[in-house]
C-alpha cells in the first residue's frame, strides 16, 4: 500500500503516530490508499445548523476536523480541502428566546431558514444573517474552508440530479426508514419534502413520485388541494438523513465527523448513502460536552459556557488545547478548566521544540500551530515559544490586589518583575483573563484565615527573612527562604505541604496557590511583608 511520500521524514513519522488526529488520517488513507482519481483534493465536511448562532460545538468541531486534516497532509502529502456546509433549506421549527421579532419569526415557522426574514434587519434573511455569523466566527480563529450553502446548492439546481437520484430510490429508501420510526411518523414520512407553493412551507407529507427522471412529485397541500410540481430548483428539500447522505453522494464528501447523539442519523445515512451509489464517508463519533455537575450541556437550560465566556476568561490556545484530547471521552465545559488548560498549553508549547518529531506528533501543541495554515517541513512545528509568567500567578497576584486589580496594573507588577516592559500579545491576553477571571470568580471567595500555632512564628520568620533579603532577590532565592522557615522542627509542619498550604490560606486566601518565591518577586517584597503583617494582626 502507498501512503504517498514515503520517503519523507514528516510521513514516516505520521504513519507510526498513535495520536487521535493521525489514527484518524491512517484510516482515511488506507481507504482512500492512492488518493482519489486525478489528483482531486480528498474533501473534508462540518455540517452547521443555522436555525441559531455559532456555538463552541461549532467550534470544536471546525476544530477537531481541521486536525484530522492536516495530519493527513502530514501523512501523505495529498490536496486536502475543507467545506463548512450549512443546512440553511431546513424549516424553522421553533423560535429561539433569544432573538429579536418574535412575533414576525412565529408567522413564519416551518418556512426555510433561508426564506425567512431576518430579525436583526441586517441581511437578506435569517439564514443569511446566521451564516454571516458562522463565516466571521471560523475567520476569527483563521481556519482555511470553503462555506457552501444548502440554498444556493438547491436553488441554482445544483443538487438536481442528486435529487433525481432520491427520487428514483424512493422506495429503497423508505425501506431504510420505516422501520426506524414510530407508527405515527410513519404515515407521513417521505425521503423529499415539497415546498408549499401556497405558503412556502417545507412539508411533511406523503409524496407520490409522479416522474423520477424529470424530479415531477404529487402531494396533498395543507389547503386541500393537490399539487404536481417539480422537485427541482428549490422546491422541495430532502428529510435530514437523507439530506446527510445525499450531499455525501453528490460532494464526494471523504471524511465528516458528528456528535454522539447523532450515532443513529450515522447509520441510516450511511445505508442510504450506498443505495444512491455513494458510500458513507471516514469520520468519527464525538462525546458531548458536560457541565460541572456531569450533565449534557443544553441550550434551553442554559447551563453551558459559550466561546464567548472561555476567551473573556482563558486564551484561544488553551480552549484548543483544551478540546484536543480524547474526543471519544465526554469533557466538562465550565470555567473551572480554564485556568489549568492556558497554563498546560505553555507548558506543553515550551517542551515542542526540544521533542523528537515523533513525540511533537503528539503533542497537542503541534496539532495547534498547523490548525490554520498548512506547515511542511519536519521543523516547522515552530521554536517552543514561552511566557515569562504563569496564568496561575498572575491569577494569584491578580486575587492579591482585588478590587484594585486591573491589566494596567497587574502589567505595572509584571514589568517590575521582569525589569523591561511588557511586549507580548499572549502575556496581554492572559492578564486581562486573568483580571476578569479573578473579579468574577476567585474575590467573591477568597477568606483569608487568621493563623494558628506554629504558623503565627514561621509567618514571623518569613517577615524577617524578606526584611533581610535584596530587593532584587530571585525568585529562586525567595522559594529557598520558604523552605528552610517551613522545615524548621520549631515551626511543627509534618511536611512542606501543610506549610505552603497556610501560606495560602493566610497570606491569599485560598487553599492552592503558586511557588511563593514567584508570586514574592512579582508582587514585591514590601508588600508581601505587608500581607503577612495583615495576617499576623489576626492571631
Amino acid at each position: 500500500m502507498r501512503w504517498g511520500m514515503t520517503d519523507n521524514i514528516l510521513s514516516d513519522a505520521a504513519r507510526n503516530s498513535k495520536a487521535w488526529p493521525f489514527q484518524e488520517a491512517q484510516r482515511l488513507a488506507k481507504k482512500l490508499r492512492d488518493g482519489k482519481p486525478g489528483g482531486e483534493p480528498v474533501l473534508f465536511e462540518t455540517g452547521y445548523g443555522p436555525s441559531g448562532l455559532p456555538h463552541i460545538g461549532t467550534f470544536q468541531e471546525v476544530l477537531r476536523t481541521t486536525f484530522v486534516r492536516r495530519a493527513y497532509e502530514a501523512l501523505t502529502g495529498q490536496a486536502t480541502r475543507l467545506v463548512a456546509f450549512s443546512d440553511d433549506m431546513d424549516g424553522l421549527r421553533k423560535v429561539p428566546d433569544n432573538l429579536p421579532n418574535q412575533a414576525m419569526l412565529n408567522e413564519n415557522l416551518g418556512k426555510p431558514l433561508s426564506r425567512i426574514p431576518d430579525p436583526f434587519e441586517k441581511y437578506e434573511s435569517f439564514a443569511h444573517h446566521n451564516n454571516a455569523m458562522l463565516r466571521e466566527f471560523l475567520d476569527r480563529f483563521g481556519f482555511d474552508y470553503e462555506f457552501v450553502a444548502a440554498s444556493d446548492r438547491y436553488n441554482s439546481g445544483a443538487f438536481d440530479d442528486a435529487l433525481k437520484n432520491v427520487l428514483a430510490h424512493n422506495q429503497d429508501i423508505l425501506d431504510i426508514m420505516l422501520p426506524t420510526l414510530r407508527a405515527e411518523r410513519a404515515a407521513t414520512y417521505s425521503p423529499i419534502m415539497p415546498i408549499s407553493p401556497t405558503n412556502g412551507v417545507v412539508l411533511q407529507v406523503p409524496v407520490e413520485i409522479v416522474d423520477a427522471a424529470a424530479g415531477l412529485i404529487r402531494f396533498t397541500d395543507e389547503d386541500g388541494s393537490v399539487i404536481e410540481q417539480s422537485a427541482l430548483g428549490g422546491q422541495a428539500k430532502l428529510q435530514w438523513k437523507v439530506d446527510f447522505a445525499m450531499r455525501w453522494v453528490a460532494q464526494g464528501v471523504d471524511y465528516e465527523m458528528y456528535g454522539k447523539d447523532l450515532t443513529d442519523t450515522g447509520i441510516q445515512s450511511g445505508k442510504i448513502a450506498r443505495v444512491l451509489g455513494g458510500q458513507k464517508p471516514e469520520g468519527l463519533i464525538y462525546e458531548l460536552f458536560l457541565d460541572e455537575n456531569g450533565e449534557k450541556i443544553s441550550k434551553s437550560k442554559g447551563n453551558g459556557l459559550t466561546i464567548e465566556q472561555w476567551l473573556k476568561y482563558g486564551t484561544q490556545e488553551s480552549l484548543g488545547f483544551y478540546i484536543f484530547p480524547n474526543p471519544k471521552s465526554a469533557k466538562q465545559l465550565h470555567t473551572g478548566v480554564i485556568p489549568r488548560a492556558v497554563d498546560d498549553y505553555w507548558q506543553f508549547r515550551e517542551r515542542l521544540s526540544e521533542q523528537p518529531l515523533d513525540k511533537q506528533m503528539g503533542n497537542p501543541v503541534w496539532h495547534l500551530l498547523r490548525a490554520n495554515e498548512t506547515h511542511t517541513g519536519p521543523d516547522a512545528a515552530g521554536a517552543g515559544d514561552t511566557v515569562p509568567v504563569s496564568f496561575g500567578l498572575l491569577l494569584n497576584l491578580a486575587s492579591v490586589l482585588g478590587a484594585e486589580a486591573t491589566a494596567e496594573n497587574v502589567a505595572d507588577y509584571l514589568e517590575s518583575y521582569l525589569g523591561a516592559p511588557v511586549s507580548n500579545p499572549a502575556v496581554d491576553a492572559m492578564i486581562d483573563a486573568a483580571v476578569a477571571y479573578t473579579r468574577d470568580f476567585i474575590v467573591p471567595t477568597l477568606n483569608k484565615r487568621a493563623p494558628v500555632g506554629g504558623e503565627i512564628a514561621a509567618l514571623q520568620a518569613l517577615d524577617a527573612a524578606l526584611a533581610a533579603a535584596a530587593p532584587d532577590s530571585s525568585a529562586e532565592d525567595l522559594q529557598t527562604s520558604v523552605y528552610e522557615i517551613g522545615k524548621d522542627e520549631a515551626h511543627g509542619f509534618e511536611n512542606l505541604r501543610d506549610w505552603f498550604r497556610a501560606l495560602y490560606e493566610t497570606l491569599l486566601g485560598s487553599e492552592q496557590g503558586p511557588r511563593m518565591g514567584s508570586f514574592i518577586a512579582l508582587y514585591g517584597i514590601e508588600n508581601s511583608r505587608k500581607l503577612i503583617a495583615e495576617a499576623l494582626a489576626k492571631a
